[in-house]
């Protein structure tokens, strides 16, 4: 008898360790569905693991050698971790080095050997030492060219996962509507059809095609910031969000809605905003109601840095860490990104969910899609990184030619009195070069402050050899140090009486030139996330700094031909330069190889054919100004000011002009559900080749809810040689035609509708349309 027990006893155990080996087998076996394999791995977790894959380790493994301490891994990482964050910049190989390690130290030290996120931050290329930089985000946008933008970022993911970087904290897609606020740079600009159109873009570089399994050339893209960040009170950072709700159905939702639909992004970042009194990882009609019922997007939803923390820090809906995990949990939030230990709001859940104060159902929900994602990315078959791959794709020769074409397309030329440029090298023996912009590289938001490229100065240096001599002058500071984005410390403004001699001299060298290049505008200091009042970047106006309009003004009165480039993060109210300089060129923040496509367009070799993303106002009494306004809200102008924009959105002039004519449609009385096609004949009527971005516009003409003037509906950028002529199509449909009504349900209401097209959102021909 106790032999047959003892033989039942290992015939149990037995099964039990086959059940067991089983069940490990589902998760780990790449064949299985992801739903299968994340089941499975879910049931066998603790509270503790579940927990732990809903939160970041930031630099605790490692020590002053970069070393793994292998006891504080066992400690910290025993139940494993949800993301590594290691936030030294340590040169390229060494980096693979240590995440390779963490990586192994999870699959093979913890008990389930689930391995973890390593985020990177991608916005206009890698975060991290000699990463190809390319064209700030406002200038891509610029491009009007999402071909062109996807390329950029498949490029940016090649080099993020090369480094052992598997999900980026980008793109940004919200809408730049206050110009003061110091993140425009990091935005495609103010229409949500443009950058809903750059953001599918970019999460398509970023994530390939593929809509489910994203290959290790690839990263897991994060859309961001959900939702109307973009829009602060007074244009300050985390101030509430300054919009209606209307607005924020009808624009700010678009681009996260395509980034859901059309480019399955795998994440997307709430923010540390209040919308309405509720903050954002707190609103549960947005987060669960809207992305998850209304979109069913399906991916993990993080919440920006420490922004639980702010429900009981700052916003004071909740008393503690405690109150507001559950608070967020709860929400739709999966993942507790907290950047130091201490505040991990989410590490209090396991106890939590042991009192009874927590679903586990929420923990699960949570986790489930974290595990998602990291199955997605094939973390769980191959979480390493060749160490030897890295140097081969980085800041190679195609990046920079990639980065150089880029910021020939973003350049915008603003103005161009006379046929100013493009210069004629041959007529020009002594070219001054003034500014500290020309000599400084600026980059822009989320970049090193080692910079390696072009500056100005150089690329004309190098385009004049041997053609005319470049002299530089400093000319008025921006600011005393050289701008920098990362440093927890401010800019100081320069002192007046030292840039009066600065002036002098710069007007000294203006004059002994024949022709001279004036750079103004802001840099990384004046244009930066404000995350303390150490680290700021929003603008109370957007004047020029110093004593640089003085300076440009000085410069002019020398009777010299003068071309003014802006190097700068936001629009610039520059009013009486437009009104008295011959030539202005918008750059923005182009990237390493800004130099150099700045010499090519001045002189010719690239022919300008970037659009603004953003309107420039003439004034910040005008803010918010976009051209999607509705019919009142510029009726008129101040009291002894002008009216209308300095530039309006979609503007940039050409070394070439173009004609539009011949609009058509192909049936002026249509239904909703048709497929409308309408097309224009666009003419090159000048002597060069050039690139024309061709815009399509729509207003419902009369709607039982108020209206904007105008909307885009529809762009192409095309090329025409002098002489050429295109015909454009564009095809539009419900879609196109809808908006939200006074119960917020999307409709389109029969009747009339302006088609409107041209080079820019003002300058347009029309059509009407009819719908039945």
């Amino acid at each position: 008898m106790l032999g047959l027990k003892k033989t039942f006893s290992l015939v149990v155990i037995s099964l039990l360790l086959l059940q067991t080996a089983c069940s490990q087998k589902i998760y780990k076996d790449a064949k299985q569905p992801i739903s299968n394999r994340i089941s499975d791995l879910v049931a066998q977790m603790t509270i503790e693991e579940k927990v732990a894959q809903l939160m970041m380790s930031k630099n605790i493994i490692w020590d002053e050698k970069d070393n793994i301490k292998i006891e504080v891994a066992k400690e910290h990482l025993d139940k494993g971790i949800g993301l590594l964050w290691f936030d030294k910049y340590l040169e390229a190989e060494r980096m693979v080095e240590i995440y390779n390690a963490s990586q192994k130290f999870l699959v093979e030290e913890s008990r389930l050997g689930i391995p973890a996120f390593v985020f990177g931050e991608g916005l206009h290329g890698v975060l991290a030492p000699k990463t190809t930089m390319y064209p700030q985000a406002i200038a891509m946008a610029s491009t009007w060219d999402t071909a062109l933008v996807e390329e950029v970022y498949t490029a940016i993911a090649l080099e993020m996962r090369a480094r052992a970087q598997n999900i980026a904290f980008t793109p940004v897609i919200g809408l730049a509507r206050d110009p003061r606020w110091g993140r425009t740079d990091e935005t495609f600009g103010e229409d949500p059809y443009l950058v809903g159109s750059m953001g599918v873009a970019a999460i398509n570089g970023l994530q390939g095609r593929n809509a489910i399994l994203i290959d290790k050339n690839h990263v897991a893209a994060t859309a961001k910031h959900f939702v109307a960040h973009s829009v602060p009170q007074a244009g300050v950072n985390r101030a509430p969000a300054a919009v209606t709700k209307r607005a924020m159905y009808e624009h700010f939702f678009l681009p996260f809605e395509w980034a859901v639909k059309k480019a399955k992004v795998k994440a997307l970042m709430a923010t540390y905003h209040e919308i309405d009194g509720v903050s954002m990882v707190a609103n549960k009609k947005l987060i669960t109601g809207v992305l998850r019922e209304d979109w069913d997007f399906d991916g993990l939803i993080t919440s920006d840095a420490d922004a639980i923390n702010h429900l009981h820090q700052l916003h004071s809906v909740t008393e503690n860490k405690a109150a507001s995990a559950k608070k967020a949990l709860e929400t739709g939030v999966d993942f507790d990104l907290a950047i130091v230990k201490k505040d991990y709001c989410f590490q209090e859940l396991p106890a939590m969910v042991k009192a009874g104060k927590v679903s586990i159902k929420d923990i699960d929900r949570a986790v489930s899609k974290v595990l998602k994602v990291k199955f997605e990315l094939g973390l769980f078959e191959d979480p390493y990184i060749d160490v030897k791959n890295v140097t081969k794709v980085t800041h190679t020769q195609k990046h920079i030619d990639l980065a150089l074409k880029t910021a020939e397309k973003a350049i915008v030329l603003l103005k161009n009195k006379d046929n100013t440029l493009p210069l004629d090298a041959s007529k020009i023996k002594k070219l001054a070069v003034i500014g500290v912009n020309a000599a400084e590289l600026q980059f822009g938001s989320y970049s090193m402050d080692e910079k390696v490229g072009v500056s100005i100065l150089e690329g004309l240096k190098a385009y004049g050899k041997d053609k005319f001599k470049v002299t530089y002058a400093e000319g008025a500071k921006i600011t005393n140090e050289v701008g920098m984005w990362k440093p927890e410390r401010n800019g100081t403004l320069s002192n007046p009486e030292a840039d009066k001699i600065a002036i002098q001299k710069a007007v000294k060298v203006a004059k002994e030139n024949d022709v001279a290049i004036v750079v103004v505008g802001g840099n990384e200091f004046t244009a930066r996330e404000t995350w303390s009042d150490e680290h700021m970047g929003d603008r109370d106006d957007l004047n020029l700094l110093g004593s640089q309009n003085e300076m440009v003004q000085e410069i002019l009165k020398t009777g010299k031909p003068v071309v003014v480039l802006l190097i700068n993060g936001r629009p610039l109210t520059i009013n009486e330069i437009d009104e008295k300089a011959p030539a202005i060129i918008e750059c923005w923040f182009l990237g390493e190889e800004t130099g150099t496509a700045v010499a090519k367009t001045l002189f010719g070799e690239v022919n300008p054919g970037g659009k603004l993303p953003i309107t420039f106002p003439r004034s910040v009494g005008q803010l918010p100004y976009y051209y999607n306004h509705n019919p009142t809200a510029h009726l008129y102008a101040h009291l002894f000011k002008e009216k209308g924009p300095l530039y309006p959105f979609g503007y940039g002039l050409s070394y070439t002009t173009f004609e539009y004519s011949n609009l058509k449609i192909t049936s002026e009385n249509a239904t909703a559900d048709q497929e409308i096609k309408i097309s224009v004949t666009v003419k090159n009527t000048g002597k060069v080749t050039g690139d024309e971005v061709v815009q399509l516009y729509i207003r419902d003409a009369i709607s039982s809810i108020v209206r904007p003037v105008k909307e885009l509906k529809g762009f192409k950028r095309i090329t025409l040689k002098s002489g050429e002529t295109k015909t454009v199509t564009f095809e539009i449909g419900r879609e196109e035609l809808q908006f939200y009504n006074e119960d917020m349900k999307r409709v389109v209401e029969p009747g009339k509708f302006i088609i409107m097209v041209g080079g820019n959102s003002e300058k347009l021909i029309k059509k009407e349309l009819i719908i039945k």
